[in-house]
């Protein structure tokens, strides 16, 4: 029996193709967003200077792309002039797309070869083996339950 597919709302539609036309220091600006709900605009540049060492103003710029694509807002902050950045969109919808892609045009569609490379390049802890091995024990029931249909 064919799979149901549900129809895309036109902002679900619109998000996917947001998705697709996010820069890299959009991306990263609005990973901090989604990990430090609600952010100002300063420490979103603290938490980036590390690996993306940018000016306040470039923080800010950046801020107002991602506001105007619908996917932070903005609420004056309790003191001073700072605003506090809210995610509009849920991080798992953004990283399933990127990661999706990522499969498809770094891994030639090899999802087993992307879990290895990640694995490798970043070794997870005991927490974090223990979620995997849950997540690919339900991965597991599924891949069985759709062959025993095929």
């Amino acid at each position: 029996m064919a799979k149901k597919r549900r129809k895309k709302t036109k902002s679900a539609r619109v998000a996917v193709e947001v998705v697709d036309t996010l820069p890299p220091a959009e991306l990263d600006v609005l990973s901090c967003v989604w990990r430090e709900n609600p952010v100002t605009a300063r420490r979103i540049r603290e938490m980036m200077l590390k690996h993306r060492p940018m000016a306040h103003g470039s923080v800010v710029t950046l801020l107002t792309r991602l506001e105007a694509k619908g996917l932070v807002t903005k609420d004056k902050g309790p003191v001073g002039k700072a605003f506090l950045f809210k995610p509009l969109k849920k991080p798992e919808a953004v990283q399933k797309r990127l990661v999706k892609d990522m499969v498809d045009h770094v891994f030639g569609g090899d999802t087993g070869a992307m879990v290895c490379a990640v694995l490798d390049a970043n070794p997870p802890t005991a927490d974090e083996v223990a979620a995997i091995q849950t997540v690919l024990a339900t991965v597991k029931k599924k891949a069985k339950k759709t062959r025993r249909r095929a």
